[in-house]
Parts: structure tokens; C-alpha cells; sequence
């Protein structure tokens, strides 16, 4: 499980767009949001490093949070 810092996500559209974009992603099992918390937790082997890469492309900058 990783977790995931968005601080532009504030909203169930920004859920929506997220879920959409992760989802079919190779290595994503699972999502958990805190819209809240402005967090995510992704489990499965995804590499961190692609997951940012397409939260970016989809207007979501995000940071690993240890």
C-alpha cells in the first residue's frame, strides 16, 4: 500500500477523475480516499513514481507520504 498526498482534491467529481485514471492502471488493486485528509492509499504493485505521473496528467500533483 502507498499513500498519496493530493492537496487539489476536494470534491466527488475529484474522486471520480482520479478513480477513472487509477483504476485501470497494471498493479492497482485498490483505492482508498480520505477527500478530507486530501489522501489517498493505492494497494497493489503499481510503482509510485507512474501513479504520479498520471495524477499529474490529470491535473492532480500528488506526493508520497511516508
Amino acid at each position: 500500500m502507498i499513500r498519496f498526498n493530493i492537496p487539489d482534491m476536494n470534491c466527488g467529481h475529484c474522486r471520480a477523475s482520479i478513480e477513472a485514471a487509477l483504476t485501470p492502471m497494471p498493479g492497482v488493486n485498490a483505492l482508498r480516499f480520505d477527500i478530507d485528509g486530501r489522501m489517498i492509499e493505492v494497494e497493489g504493485d503499481a510503482p509510485a513514481a507512474e501513479i504520479i505521473q498520471v495524477l499529474d496528467a490529470i491535473g492532480f500533483p500528488a506526493k508520497v507520504l511516508g
